[in-house]
């Protein structure tokens, strides 16, 4: 989060949050500011060919509705719904990431469709809450689930110990820590 919010403020810096601007802007240059975001050259890609369309079908602002939003080359559900939200303040889904979708699983909340398997995509996982979860608790639910992911529901060795949840969590305990080196050095690790 904190890079995408790095590269947000480059972007801003450099006169870069206008569709305009970006279409004048080479991908290079695009990609440099961006980075060190996760696959910074393919998402200047994206950011340059939606702000050309951003500018020739929406008169320079963003799409107003779902499908036109996933139309764009990048943008996904999760960012889809994000924006709709946020943006048109007109929320049609839970905006799932890695974090909601974990979080979701560990708790038992969702199955895949006809089964008793947790989810393996986010999307499932969307689909699987929504069809659950009051419509007024889907905007909220991905912040709140997005901070508890990042402090205490982590996804390596979550911090089961001090969860407020832990006695009434299917998933909580279950999974290791990684053995203490010491121990593993001295043979005194498991077996």
């Amino acid at each position: 989060m904190k890079l995408r919010m790095a590269a947000v403020e480059r972007l801003g810096e450099n006169g870069l949050l206008d569709p305009d601007a970006i279409v004048r802007t080479d991908e290079a240059t695009l990609a440099n500011l961006i980075k060190p975001v996760g696959f910074y050259q393919r998402k200047a890609q994206f950011i340059k060919e939606a702000s050309r369309i951003c500018l020739e079908r929406f008169g320079g602002d963003i799409p107003d509705t779902l499908t036109d939003l996933l139309a764009l080359k990048g943008v996904g559900p999760k960012m889809a719904h994000l924006v709709m939200s946020i943006a048109w303040k007109n929320t049609q889904g839970i905006c799932v990431d890695t974090h909601v979708h974990r979080i979701s699983n560990r708790l038992g909340w969702v199955f895949r469709e006809g089964t008793k398997q947790k989810t393996t995509t986010p999307e499932q996982t969307r689909m699987s809450l929504e069809k659950w979860l009051p419509k007024d608790e889907w905007e909220p639910i991905n912040p709140l689930l997005v901070g508890f992911g990042q402090t205490i529901c982590t996804p390596l060795r979550p911090k089961c110990g001090s969860c407020g949840i832990n006695t009434i969590c299917p998933s909580a305990f279950k999974e290791a820590s990684s053995p203490n080196p010491k121990q593993k050095k001295r043979g005194l690790g498991p077996t």
